[in-house]
């Protein structure tokens, strides 16, 4: 019988939660409402009970002052042209000898003007001093228990409401009043709970956007808006803001049998979330005028500053108590062998004390570290590949069976769990277990006894009597300081690991350069033990022109051209260690450009002869530079070097030297087949080179390069053009008199 309803129960409670609250087209009968168009001023839609409340006939699209008056209505366009809505709020207005609060707001491109009558016994100066009474016992409460009664207490003797209390949200949606002011005949909520189902989420959303919302009469009969739909859009007007708003009939029958006639909500955030409620009720019709409500709405915008300034105080004092822990376990973490969390499983109680834990695990890679009362390792390790998955980097829950059914066999001692991971490609966690706590907890009627269906109708439930019901699988609930004491030691296991890494990578490094310098160190001694054997040998078969001396001669050339190359790479690979390390050093002079160009061109030309290219090379008169000039020899060699080797026969080639600033810019401009556009970007990567053409290249040549430049203070850059050429610049210091 449960399975069959169950379908039409959940359409039923789907469309509750989508009840269109928000246009209920109607409004309560304690006031009038008028939406006005700016533009013309004219009124375009008015509750039904306007027209008998202010003395006027009601036509489509009259001008605001048809409804107001002349008077009044210049003098409100007049205000709202000068001052904000806030400042104006209420507006005071008279139309056939009776005053009305005009509470006014704007939304969806309508002005909504909200009339409530002023009773001639309100004395505004007596609601202020209670106001100001109540301000300063709200700044002199030490705890947030004083906070709550203190509250409770004033806004029931401002208002005269039978009760007031205040009732906080739970994580899962459920309510609970925490503090509760009402006439001893009344039967006492303090501490009950109330089903999340007793607010809807839409309704919390309102209950967020608006400070305040009152209902003085539960039984009252809707005044429906004429038209029922806006003139200039079609479409159902949008009263999310509007004090009048008519409410949910299933609430206000939820009203009625609660023996609640009136009621009045006041709305407490923390940090834009709705955190709880004063929720008053009467169960005689209540009419609390404009300025109580006023007074009551700042006490709950105060108490909404307190409390979060209260809870982050406290949140701040458990944090302090937890900082000696940190600290030690971080140490202990940077001085572990091996891995961070070696630290941790050395300091197991520590570990466990910093959260309150009463078991906890450590996982490093295929060991499983327990401690206290854990899961089996077996079942810690299939937590952990679940836990993977989790999109938190802190995750915690005190109910893990309901995330993880799999947990529900050691929800005993594991139903709490909260735990962490580091980034790391072997797997890592650290976990906390808090035991199964079964309570009883008290609820307003039975919760399940809110799901009523009546003529295929959801009806509100009847009973509020206190329904006790166990509740397992729930742990004692991790706190603000135990998450933060779990993601501030993440973060230091985090600082620690990439501690290690870089040491490791340095390390590394290291051994490199000096595997490298070794190399060619030892290398090029028999490397030129064999140059020079090779050159012996060409001398002794010098004479001899026979056909098998000519073959052995071919070979020496090609043994000498494969020595001179491992030479030459040797050469690169420690200068690229060096320049990779940091430690590459230059013995920077003063130079004589134009020595230094004629050098260059002395020992280029015979290269760029042999292709017929034209090589120039010119820079401004008496300029000085400061470079080393060996390093900068093997830069310009390279650059121009590259460019007569891709640059076709009879090209050109122009290196020139103009001051920019305090630096000489050379630039090395060819007439090759230039770069492509896609390879450009990564000329000065190593080992990059251009195969066709290049099959010798070790691809370490520009990398140096711009080593070297780097290393004087300079820059080098390339820029390139398909079937134009290229042009390679660098910078160097110029040299100061």
């Amino acid at each position: 019988m449960t399975s069959e309803l169950e379908p039409n129960l959940n359409a039923l409670l789907q469309r509750c939660a989508d009840e269109p609250i928000r246009i209920p087209g109607a409004i309560q009968p304690h006031g009038v409402m008028l939406t006005i168009d700016e533009r013309s001023w004219t009124v375009q839609q008015a509750s039904a009970n306007a027209p008998d409340v202010l003395g006027v006939a009601a036509e489509q699209g009259q001008p605001l002052s048809h409804w107001l008056g002349e008077a009044t209505t210049q003098r409100l366009q007049g205000a709202l042209s000068n001052d904000s809505l806030d400042d104006l709020n209420p507006f005071a207005v008279q139309v056939n000898a009776v005053a009305y609060d005009a509470l006014l707001h704007r939304h969806d491109g309508v002005l909504f003007i909200e009339l409530e009558a002023v009773a001639t016994s309100e004395s505004g100066t007596s609601v202020d001093q209670h106001l100001t009474r109540t301000l300063r016992r709200l700044q002199s409460a030490k705890s947030l228990a004083d906070l709550y009664e203190i509250s409770v207490n004033e806004i029931r003797a401002l208002t005269g409401y039978d009760r007031v209390l205040i009732y906080r949200f739970q994580e899962q949606g459920h309510g609970q009043v925490i503090a509760e002011a009402a006439t001893p005949e009344l039967d006492t909520y303090q501490g009950l709970f109330f089903p999340a189902s007793d607010i809807p989420e839409q309704a919390r959303e309102l209950y967020r956007l608006n400070w305040l919302r009152i209902i003085p009469d539960a039984t009252y009969v809707p005044v429906p808006l004429v038209p029922a739909l806006r003139p200039d859009t079609g479409q159902p007007l949008d009263m999310s803001y509007a004090v009048l708003r008519s409410v949910s009939p299933i609430h206000c029958h939820y009203m009625q049998n609660m023996g609640v006639r009136s009621s009045m909500s006041i709305s407490l955030l923390k940090d834009d979330r709705l955190w709880g409620l004063i929720s008053c009720g009467n169960r005689q019709p209540l009419q609390v005028p404009h300025a109580l409500r006023a007074a009551c709405q700042t006490i709950g915008q105060v108490l909404s500053m307190q409390i979060g300034a209260l809870e982050d105080l406290a949140a701040q004092r458990e944090r302090r108590a937890k900082d000696g822990l940190l600290v030690s376990l971080a140490e202990s973490m940077a001085a572990a062998c091996g891995d961070v969390y070696h630290g941790l499983v050395e300091r197991s109680r520590d570990l466990m004390d910093l959260t309150g834990a009463t078991g906890a695990a450590v996982v490093i890679d295929d060991a499983v570290h327990l401690f206290g009362q854990c899961p089996a390792a077996d079942q810690v390790k299939s937590l952990h590949q679940w836990l993977k998955a989790q999109p938190t980097a802190v995750f915690e829950t005190p109910s893990l069976s309901a995330v993880f059914p799999e947990a529900q066999g050691y929800r005993r001692f594991a139903s709490g769990l909260l735990a962490f991971t580091l980034p790391k490609p072997v797997d890592n966690a650290v976990m906390w277990f808090r035991p199964e706590i079964k309570e009883t907890v008290q609820w307003s009627g039975n919760p399940d006894a809110s799901k009523v269906i009546v003529a295929d109708r959801l009806q509100p439930r009847e009973s509020f009597e206190a329904w006790k019901q166990e509740v397992d699988g729930i742990s004692r609930l991790w706190t603000v300081g135990d998450v933060y004491a779990a993601t501030d030691l993440r973060r230091s296991a985090l600082e620690s690991d990439l501690a290690r890494q870089v040491l490791r990578e340095q390390d590394a490094v290291r051994a490199r350069d000096e595997l490298v310098a070794v190399v060619s160190h030892d290398l090029r001694s028999p490397l030129t033990v064999i140059s020079m054997q090779c050159g012996m040998m060409q001398r002794v078969i010098a004479a001899d022109v026979s056909p098998a001396s000519k073959r052995l001669n071919s070979a020496i050339d090609t043994l000498q051209r494969a020595t001179a190359r491992m030479t030459t790479l040797l050469e690169d690979l420690l200068d690229t260690s060096k320049i990779e390390a940091g430690r590459y050093l230059i013995d920077a002079q003063t130079l004589e450009l134009s020595q230094f160009f004629e050098d260059a061109w002395t020992l280029l030309t015979p290269l760029a002869l042999n292709k017929f290219i034209d090589l120039s090379f010119t820079g401004e008169p008496d300029l000085k530079i400061l470079a080393d000039p060996e390093r900068m020899f093997q830069v310009l060699s390279n650059l121009v070097g590259n460019a007569i080797k891709f640059t076709p026969k009879e090209g050109k080639i122009s290196v020139t030297a103009t001051v920019e600033g305090h630096f000489v810019a050379v630039n090395i401009v060819d007439s090759g087949p230039g770069i492509a556009a896609d390879q450009l970007p990564h000329v000065f990567e190593r080992y990059w080179r251009i195969r066709e053409g290049n099959p010798s290249g070790t691809g370490l040549g520009l990398y140096i390069s711009q080593g070297i430049v780097k290393a004087h203070g300079g820059e080098l850059t390339a820029t390139s053009e398909l079937g134009v050429g290229s042009v390679f610049r660098f910078t160097l210091p110029l040299a100061t008199l």
